[in-house]
């Protein structure tokens, strides 16, 4: 069965989460895409982007 759970208390939007270990559909609207790969970056990851987009807002999604 699947989980309905808030994502962002300022935005009520609901996320229908899938059964875990399966994938998940996002619809997301933007002005901009680039896919990279995450390097390691002492106990994290870390991903380089334009400085243009500093100071923007971004939405992160793991595709595998």
């Amino acid at each position: 069965m699947a989980r309905k759970k808030k994502v962002n208390p300022n935005h009520p939007v609901s996320v229908e989460e899938p059964p875990i270990g399966r994938k998940a559909k996002f619809e997301v609207y933007g002005e901009e895409m680039i896919e990279k790969e995450v390097k390691q970056s002492g106990n994290s990851g870390r991903v380089y982007l334009p400085p243009e987009w500093v100071g923007k807002h971004v939405k992160i999604i793991r595709i595998e």
